[in-house]
C-alpha cells in the first residue's frame, strides 16, 4: 500500500500520508498537495486484496478533508 500507492501518488516533499490499517479498513492520513488524487487513491486502495473499506483524513494547506463514499459508484473522494 505505501509503496505502490501511497509513495506513486503522493510523493514527498508535497506530502506527508501515514497508511493506517485494521481489520482490512485503510485510512489516510496527512497533508497532501493535490486533493484532486484522493479519489484515484481510493480506487487503487480499494483494489487491493482484503481491502474493505477505505478513509482519508488529509488536509491541504491547513484544510481539513475527509472522504465521503459517492452513492453513484461507491468511490470515496475528499471534500474540503
Amino acid at each position: 500500500m505505501r509503496r505502490e500507492v501511497v509513495s506513486y501518488l503522493f510523493p514527498q516533499p508535497g506530502s506527508q500520508v501515514r497508511v493506517e490499517v485494521r481489520d482490512g479498513a485503510v485510512k489516510l492520513v496527512g497533508q497532501i498537495r493535490d486533493m484532486s488524487l484522493v479519489p484515484v487513491a481510493a480506487r487503487l486502495v480499494r483494489a487491493v486484496e482484503g481491502v474493505v473499506d477505505v478513509d482519508f483524513d488529509v488536509s491541504h494547506r491547513g484544510e481539513a478533508a475527509h472522504a465521503e463514499e459517492d452513492p453513484a459508484d461507491g468511490t470515496r473522494s475528499g471534500r474540503a
